[in-house]
């Protein structure tokens, strides 16, 4: 039974890779995930804001300030709140390529063209076999057109790729007005990979101490059904490897994305529901679904439910949108 894929260049002997998550800040974890069947992992992302703080510390500590008065307002603030910082993350891609066989990719999670290039070199210095780059930017400036906010997540992706020789895949979200026209820029400006969907997390509000706070909601299966349709249409049409994430929860899950394109899958919810070990669990339920539907390999099922070969791609479209809703009693 082969399950093997490949991803960024990667050969990898399965499709299921953990996320960025909390669960590869500790090395054991990571060990685990390999022993579970892990066939690669990608590492918590080191975020711009650590970037920022850990320059700031030493512009601090190193230059004298006029505004040192105890109500001072220039300096940033404590990180607390952060990860551990841009050194420690590079120790961390170093142990975690000791410590195991499998691939290990890098995520840098920021905003701005700033402190990309730099980092993602070092990254790459550091071991890593690829870098994942996380652009969490929230379009709320009225000022900004489109056109722009499209082409700042090219500026970045041009400006680490003109400085690394690892492959790099972009993980964006699903709010783009062209998805289409904006995976094929990403394409063209030589993305190795794209990664579908980013679910940016929405605040709540208090009611009782009338403060916003974080809401972290986890995929649901329900999740899945957005990448499901975005694959269905990119596959065949970009160049770049395509990988899901969000909602993927089973085994039906991962054969469903395989079927429209993905090469790989990428999970935290359900590790972190059922444990790292429903890795294994997942592995023996496609191998099953496999031998019942008489597939020898993986490559056999990709792309066979993609949009480009179905006998009705108008099910991916608006065309379908009528009879779905007729078809709820």
């Amino acid at each position: 039974m082969d399950l093997t894929t490949t991803y960024l260049g990667l050969n990898l002997k399965n499709p299921i890779v953990p996320s960025a998550s909390p669960l590869s800040k500790d090395i054991g974890k990571i060990k685990e995930m390999e022993d579970a069947g892990a066939s690669a992992v990608v590492l918590h992302s080191l975020f711009e804001e650590q970037i920022t703080h850990d320059s700031l510390e030493l512009f601090y500590h190193t230059v004298p300030h006029q505004e040192s008065y105890a109500e001072a307002t220039s300096y940033f603030p404590e990180a607390h709140n952060y990860n551990i910082g841009p050194d420690d993350y590079l120790e961390h891609i170093r142990r975690a390529k000791e410590a195991v066989q499998i691939p290990v990719i890098a995520s840098l999670n920021g905003v701005t063209p700033g402190g990309w290039t730099e980092y993602a070199k070092k990254m790459e210095q550091a071991g890593a076999d690829a870098l994942e780059l996380n652009i969490y930017m929230i379009a709320a400036d009225g000022n900004k057109s489109s056109e722009e906010i499209e082409n700042t997540y090219v500026d970045i992706l041009k400006m680490v790729k003109s400085t690394v020789k690892i492959p790099v895949t972009m993980k964006i979200s699903p709010y783009f007005s062209s998805m289409a026209g904006f995976a094929k820029k990403l394409d063209d400006a030589g993305a190795d990979g794209l990664l579908l969907f980013n679910r940016f997390y929405q605040p709540d509000i208090d009611l009782e101490t009338l403060e916003i706070i974080p809401n972290v909601l986890l995929s649901s299966p329900q999740s899945m059904r957005l990448p499901l349709r975005w694959i269905a249409i990119l596959y065949g049409r970009v160049k770049a490897d395509l990988a899901a994430t969000s909602g993927i929860h089973s085994a039906d899950d991962i054969i469903k994305m395989v079927m429209v394109g993905a090469k790989i899958t990428q999970l935290f919810a359900a590790l972190h529901q059922y444990g790292i070990g429903h890795i294994r669990t997942l592995l023996r339920d496609i191998k099953t679904w496999m031998i019942d539907h008489e597939y020898e390999s993986l490559d056999q099922v990709r792309g066979s439910m993609s949009h480009r070969s179905v006998a009705n791609p108008s099910g991916f479209d608006r065309a379908s949108y009528m009879r779905a809703l007729s078809s709820i009693k």
